[in-house]
């Protein structure tokens, strides 16, 4: 079996296991999203859940943004941790939006990973979901189950990014990067992956491994 066959295997048993492949930010426009995403940097999705919302109340437009007080931010990201480079990072986002790019907020992973503290996970994020546009997003649990797999031998992120946009439907990736956060979540926990009940362990090199060790 090719890796682009095994990829296309373990693409439709994530679909049938994981219908709503979506993103666990919650935001209301492209903005908020970025914003979000850049809150979840070594934080929980839950725990920015329970702080955008009382930011973006305080914070509705981009200009708004654009003129915020960085102690204000601060204050109110605190709980999402490395709060005082996030909060120079929201503000600056937004001011080089409205700068550079007319108020909105770029759909290409070259224009956004200019913005201050967005990385190309980041950007391959808002373009998968916002724009629709083919995505990987190589975040640790993709990382990680995709080595398992045995679809690409690295955990650099880059790396991993190009190697599984040679070997996924483009229609298909941003879905299965979403759907991979959920099964890492749920079944492929790091240091105690449930194999035996894994939708993917047929195609997996870790799961037949074990297998045949056993």
């Amino acid at each position: 079996m090719t890796k682009k066959e095994r990829a296309a295997l373990c693409t439709t048993a994530l679909k049938k296991e994981y219908p709503d492949a979506i993103c666990s930010l919650e935001a209301e426009d492209p903005l908020q999203l970025l914003i979000a995403t850049r809150l979840s940097a070594q934080c929980t999705d839950a725990r920015v859940n329970l702080v955008t919302p009382a930011l973006f109340a305080a914070y509705p437009t981009l200009d708004a943004f654009c003129d915020a007080d960085v102690a204000d931010i601060e204050r109110l990201i605190h709980s999402c941790g490395f709060f005082r480079t996030k909060a120079r990072d929201i503000i600056g986002m937004a001011q080089k939006i409205k700068t550079d790019f007319g108020g909105t907020v770029p759909d290409t992973i070259e224009a956004l990973i200019t913005l201050p503290g967005v990385g190309r996970k980041t950007a391959n994020l808002i373009v998968g979901d916002i724009y629709h546009k083919p995505a990987v997003v190589a975040d640790t649990h993709l990382i990680r189950i995709t080595n398992l797999l045995g679809l690409v031998d690295t955990k650099d992120p880059y790396k991993v990014e190009l190697q599984l946009k040679k070997l996924l439907d483009p229609m298909e990736s941003n879905d299965f990067c979403h759907r991979a956060v959920l099964h890492g979540r749920a079944v492929c926990i790091a240091r105690r992956p449930q194999c035996a009940r894994c939708c993917m362990a047929p195609y997996c090199k870790r799961a037949k491994s074990e297998k045949a060790d056993a």
